[in-house]
């Protein structure tokens, strides 16, 4: 469903309709960014990302591998004493 149309002037520039910029919360200043997902061009604010884009750009791989409570406390124990290791030479 279309919610606006633009016209592309002659230098590439268009003009962001009115209710467009209010759905997006877009002022003077604001940044969009335009990328394309499953072929289609989506122009969003820029910095407003969906935890699913996170968690996509954090773990591209798919999740990582769960580790127990136990396992962590060793690991920030070897953490801890490999910096102060390294701080006393």
């Amino acid at each position: 469903m279309s919610i606006a149309h633009s016209k592309l002037g002659s230098q590439g520039r268009i003009s962001v309709p009115a209710e467009v910029r209010r759905r997006l919360g877009l002022t003077p200043g604001s940044i969009i960014e335009w990328t394309e997902e499953d072929g289609r061009i989506v122009v969003r604010l820029a910095g407003q990302h969906s935890s699913e884009d996170i968690h996509k750009a954090l773990f591209p791989d798919g999740p990582p591998k769960a580790v127990g409570i136990d396992d962590m406390k060793r690991g920030t124990a070897k953490a801890i004493r490999e910096r102060h290791a390294r701080a006393r030479h």
